[in-house]
């Protein structure tokens, strides 16, 4: 078409509704990227700053290309629009598939951020000025920002409630595609009077959509291919919840099971029981009172299993965030059968809720506290090994009463696992740190103390184990050179530096 027309009221309508879907498929582009790329490659602030950073950039670039559109600003629209869903709509199917080829991730990570904030740039003040027509440019502004606002905000919101945990990745990334081919047909069907290759047009979008609609179809079959590169073994189940991704994995030849969240592994079958009893026996060997013990993550129920081994343990209190989680390792075999049957054990007592708020909760009520969470690999984690979060931990604690948490590896990320030390020191208690050799992680490291900030005397381990004793225990307080005390400063809510430094542990 050579000259935009008059809108009517439905034609008005209808572009600004496009404004809104426009908008709230950008905001979900730009988060569906950031997460594919944290849960691929971590460093979730790096991956959303990034991404949100360029997307931001890109637009800025889309929107000053426009001014070089004179006219047929319709069917220019619908093109980038067809655009936008299409290279949108494939971008996490697309990184998923690309990653096993580490050196090809981030260059195409980086173009697709570019391509779709570029295309999302070129929409608005096309139809900004597509609804000048209707008004005043001061009011067709006033409109567009508005809406364009409340687009983005729908789509931030339906994101971590609704597309994610419903849809999960590929399916939310197709079917915000789909949204915006239904922008491109109505506008098609709307405006088809004055556009000079309406069926054209239509012909495209449609085939766009065709593809995008076999990939919600089939989004299991596209999961499990583009996600089963990631593992070496066989993935039995997998899961997004509102908190993570799950996945299980079961090796072709021995038979046995991995468990990841968020793609980092969490326990391996076939040496599971030399971190869990680590983790465990000596904190319960130690002196005194063990009948009130209170487990923070462990949704696998391994510690719990452990646990239950000891004698005059009257209650466990088990705090996993993740519902999903817990009710996956109570009722499926290949999980279920190693923690034998922990879970249902009528001496636990199981909360969904976070770590920080339960602790914060209860006072002096505690024999014995077992940390049993993930790494510090993202700031949310990182406060659950804060000097704050630690006094917490003490004042729940009763008096005489221990609490020990994983450390991550004193090897790879030593300046954190030492970090972690000096934090518990910092809130008035005396660490004692140890390591083992799990073969799955390599080289894993503990940090024990006490309500009473005394340094632990030597526990006694008095139920049958297959890896731990007084003998590896030992053993195990004595570090090497090289993941030796370094120095490194405390960890804090308000001045967060475990985070930096496990990163950086990583990388190096």
């Amino acid at each position: 078409m050579t000259d935009e027309p008059d809108l009517t009221p439905r034609q008005l309508a209808v572009l600004q509704g496009s404004v809104l879907v426009v908008a709230l498929c950008g905001i979900v582009y730009e988060l569906i990227i950031a997460s594919v790329s944290a849960y691929l490659l971590g460093n979730s602030v790096y991956q959303f700053s990034i991404t949100i950073g360029l997307f931001m950039f890109a637009m800025g670039v889309g929107s000053y290309i426009t001014k070089r559109i004179g006219r047929d600003l319709l069917e220019r629209f619908v093109k980038v629009e067809i655009a936008v869903a299409l290279v949108g709509g494939l971008s996490s199917t697309l990184l998923f598939l690309v990653f096993p080829y580490r050196a090809f991730y981030v260059p195409v990570m980086y173009t697709l951020i570019i391509v779709i904030g570029t295309l999302v740039g070129l929409e608005i003040p096309i139809l900004t000025r597509l609804l000048s027509r209707a008004g005043s440019l001061r009011d067709s502004i006033a409109h567009v920002l508005s809406l364009d606002y409340l687009g983005a905000l729908i789509g931030s919101v339906a994101f971590p409630l609704v597309l994610l945990p419903q849809l999960g990745l590929f399916r939310a990334s197709f079917a915000i595609g789909l949204l915006n081919f239904a922008i491109a047909l109505a506008n098609v069907w709307l405006f088809a009077r004055v556009l000079r290759r309406p069926r054209r047009l239509a012909l495209l979008a449609g085939l766009g959509a065709a593809t995008l609609t076999a990939g919600m179809l089939y989004g299991t079959a596209v999961t499990a291919f583009a996600e089963g590169r990631l593992f070496a073994d066989t993935i039995i189940y997998r899961e997004q919840t509102p908190y993570q991704r799950i996945v299980v994995t079961r090796n072709d030849v021995t038979g046995k099971v991995r468990l990841f969240l968020d793609g980092h592994l969490q326990f391996a079958e076939q040496d599971e029981r030399r971190y869990h009893e680590a983790l465990v026996h000596p904190i319960m060997g130690l002196p005194g009172d063990r009948s009130r013990v209170l487990i923070l993550g462990g949704g696998d129920g391994m510690a719990a299993r452990e646990v239950f081994a000891w004698p005059g343990v009257e209650r466990v209190d088990l705090v996993d965030i993740d519902p999903a989680m817990t009710t996956l390792c109570r009722d499926f075999a290949p999980v279920a059968h190693l923690n034998e049957g922990a879970l249902e054990n009528p001496r636990l007592t199981l909360h969904n809720e976070d770590a920080f708020t339960f602790v914060r909760e209860h006072t002096a009520a505690f024999d014995r506290i077992l940390i049993d969470l993930p790494d510090p690999h993202n700031e949310a984690l990182s406060k659950l090994y804060s000097v704050e979060f630690y006094r917490m931990v003490r004042r729940a604690l009763r008096p005489g009463g221990w609490f020990v948490t994983q450390s991550t590896s004193p090897f790879f990320t030593r300046d954190a696992f030492w970090s972690i030390a000096e934090t518990v020191k910092a809130a008035g208690m005396a660490p004692t740190s140890y390591h083992i050799t799990v073969p799955s992680f390599s080289v894993w490291g503990f940090t024990l103390a006490g309500e009473a900030g005394t340094l632990a005397p030597e526990p006694t381990i008095a139920v049958p184990t297959r890896f731990m004793s007084a003998e590896v225990l030992a053993a195990a307080r004595v570090f090497p050179a090289d993941t030796a005390p370094s120095e490194v400063v405390v960890n804090s809510i308000f001045e967060p530096s475990l985070y930096p430094l496990y990163i950086k542990g990583l990388y190096r």
